[in-house]
């Protein structure tokens, strides 16, 4: 057998040399590789195919110590999603692709840390994120690596420094506690106090009818009188009848005296 066979998965390309030189990029299926063989003058050149992965991948930068703008040491691990888009560049234009973007992460997350404060780390940690994958993903290209993602995987900080922060952060949960717990009271004093005027205007409503109705009321009355007054003036008799039938009404009554037709100047005793 002049040749053998080479098949290649879908998840690596290959690249063909002969005698050292690169010929082409193979996709992935199967391939037939000659074996070399020199006859006299006659000669088949030497094929070798070396396999390069293009699955998408993580690459971790464990525990890097780097100095913050305001001089605090602190230890990032970072983890970085790629593939390899171009396995040509990634083999020929530098040494190691995988060790080239290590150390091309590396150096990025010391210049972002070195351009933040402890407060920016604190406060907007996705910016370390988003300046390494910035500034690392237009020089990968270049050697044939496509970064997805930059994420800071940890972030340790000095003893004494982690300390302090876990009770800024315990102190800034009580804060949060008792200001929730001082807008709950306020709500609260506020829809008692909103009730109590709800409260005092629905009585104050209920009294100014009742005047009203009592007015009214008074009202007619007065007029009822006016008008019976009226009736006695124009016909006298009805008083008369008025009379007699209040005077039946108290006839009915025995401990009730009646006094007609005494002079004013004469007084009778009770007992006669």
């Amino acid at each position: 057998m002049n040749k053998h066979e080479l098949i290649i998965k879908d998840t690596h390309r290959g690249l063909w040399y002969q005698d050292g030189v690169l010929t082409k990029v193979l996709e992935a299926g199967r391939y037939q590789i000659p074996k070399p063989i020199q006859w006299g003058f006659l000669r088949r050149p030497k094929v070798e195919v070396i396999l390069v992965d293009v699955r998408e991948r993580d690459l971790t930068i464990k525990g890097q110590e780097i100095l913050t703008a305001d001089k605090v040491a602190l230890r990032v691990s970072i983890v970085v999603q790629f593939r390899v888009t171009d396995p040509k560049a990634a083999l020929h234009e530098v040494t190691s692709y995988e060790d080239r973007l290590y150390s091309d992460i590396q150096l990025a997350a010391r210049r972002s840390l070195a351009s933040m404060t402890l407060e920016d780390i604190l406060t907007n940690r996705n910016r370390l994120n988003e300046d390494i994958l910035r500034d690392v993903k237009q020089t990968a290209a270049s050697y044939g690596v496509a970064i997805y993602r930059a994420d800071v995987k940890d972030l340790i900080f000095p003893g004494n420094l982690q300390e302090i922060m876990n009770r800024v952060l315990a102190a800034e949960r009580m804060s949060q506690a008792q200001l929730v717990d001082a807008r709950t009271k306020a709500e609260v004093q506020r829809i008692d106090a909103q009730t109590r005027a709800e409260i005092q205007q629905m009585e104050a409503e209920a009294f100014a009818e009742a005047q009203r109705v009592k007015t009214e009321a008074e009202v007619l009355a007065l007029r009822e009188r006016e008008q019976a007054a009226n009736a006695y003036s124009t016909h006298p008799a009805l008083m008369r009848l008025e009379e007699l039938e209040t005077m039946r009404e108290l006839s009915r009554t025995a401990n009730a005296r009646i006094y007609i037709g005494f002079d004013k100047h004469q007084r009778v005793s009770e007992n006669e």
